[in-house]
């Protein structure tokens, strides 16, 4: 059986490329995702072996969605694709439970590198990874934990998006009070209270892409 990828960018010609790729490999792209959310979707009604998706995505990024593919489909091994090379990105992706991350400006070289060693109950990071990212993740010396629920990140990235409080209801599916419940909370967890700076929270964290 060909290992069966669900592949998340919100630009088409990228997906395009990165379909040829795996296809060339005789991988089947068993559906393409613009965002997050809809890759989540596609995972727990397909069931791939792995999810190729892109972190800088609208509605739900892929760290989040990651973390989401670890509580409703644990045996769908998320890979990331990304031009962040720094330590935080790393190290948040790792406690997400990526098992790939991949350079963008490595992908032709990487990717299936990447599928291959994940398949086999492996992490992959990019060379272009220094091993201190590594060290400094597995020391004690860890960042602050994210006070936020996963829903309250996901209300959070779409504020910094610009979302108004009836979008993000109708995007989550919840009622417009139980969106202004979800801001409200995370806004005193944080203690910001202005969304310029939830905006810059947002961005520092990683939620979406300057």
């Amino acid at each position: 059986m060909p290992t069966r990828i669900v592949l998340a960018d919100d630009h088409a010609l990228v997906r395009q490329g990165i379909k040829s790729l795996l296809e060339r490999e005789g991988m089947q792209v068993v559906a393409e995702a613009g965002d997050g959310q809809e890759a989540v979707r596609h995972a727990e009604s397909l069931h791939p072996d792995i999810v190729v998706m892109d972190i800088g995505m609208p509605t739900l990024n892929g760290m989040d969605a990651a973390r989401e593919l670890g509580r409703c489909c644990p045996k769908t091994k998320p890979i990331l694709l990304t031009q962040h090379d720094e330590d935080q990105y790393v190290s948040e992706a790792l406690d997400a439970g990526v098992k790939g991350y991949v350079l963008k400006n490595q992908v032709a070289s990487d990717l299936l590198l990447a599928i291959q060693q994940v398949l086999k109950g492996q992490v992959y990071l990019s060379p272009g990874i220094s091993g201190a990212v590594m060290a400094a993740y597995r020391s004690k010396a860890r960042r602050p934990v994210d006070p936020l629920t996963a829903r309250e990140r996901q209300v959070l990235q779409l504020i910094a998006e610009g979302k108004s409080t009836k979008d993000i209801a109708s995007l989550l599916g919840v009622s417009v009070k139980t969106a202004e419940s979800h801001r409200s909370r995370l806004m005193q967890k944080l203690d910001i209270h202005e969304t310029a700076s939830l905006v810059r929270y947002a961005v520092k964290r990683g939620l979406i892409q300057v």
